[in-house]
Formats: structure tokens, sequence, C-alpha cells
């Protein structure tokens, strides 16, 4: 019944953009801080980047920043990650996940089961 759905998954070219939606159903967002996490092929999952339940905070990983832009919107009970400038090194699995600390996203209790993200030529 308390599920986050990721979607938005698919195949880009580097440089390229990619939406990537969190959907939650079975429970409100609202409180949560959302996380977004990624595991490529051969390596251990990483944080990507994280926004608070009131969306004023947001923290990206060093390898994302200036090229990844998290965002939510509560009235549809979901949080999307905007990826520009993809590169090679960005493909993954993408998880998102929630919090309910509520302003950071390190003690994520309800996860997605992810989709992924290829950038390839």
């Amino acid at each position: 019944q308390l599920q986050l759905v990721e979607s938005g998954g698919g195949l880009v070219q580097p440089g390229g953009s990619l939406r990537l939606s969190c959907a939650a159903s079975g429970f409100s967002l609202d409180y949560y801080a959302i996380g977004w996490f990624r595991q490529a092929p051969g390596k251990e999952r990483e944080g990507v980047s994280c926004i608070s339940s009131s969306g004023w905070r947001t923290n990206y990983a060093d390898s994302v920043k200036g090229r990844f832009t998290i965002s939510r919107d509560n009235a549809k009970n979901t949080v999307y990650l905007q990826m520009n400038s993809l590169k090679p090194e960005d493909t993954a699995v993408y998880y998102c996940a929630a919090d309910p600390y509520g302003s950071s996203c390190e003690t994520s209790t309800y996860w997605g089961k992810g989709t992924l993200v290829t950038v390839s030529s």
C-alpha cells in the first residue's frame, strides 16, 4: 500500500537531458525529505540529491552539481530529478527514497524499486 514508484528512465545520448519522477501512493510526502540515489554497475549505491519536506533546502553530490536539479510538487505527491548534460558515468539505476526526518535524507525509510538510466552514444 505504501510505495514509491520511479519513472522516466531510459536511453539518452551524452549531453542530453532526462527527467525522473518519483510518485508516492498510500501516503503523503508532505512531511518527508526526498532523496535520489543511484547505483552504477559494479559500484556501491551513492546519494545523488536530497530535498527537504518544504523544498527550501536541497543538496547535491559533487558529481552532479550544476547539472541536476531536484524539485517537488506536494500537490501531486511527486518529486522530480531534472538531469542535464548527462555523462556516460551517470549510467545507473536511480532510486528515490522518503525520509521522515524531513530535513535530510540520512534516514530514509521508504524506497522505490528504481528506474534505469543509460547514457550512451
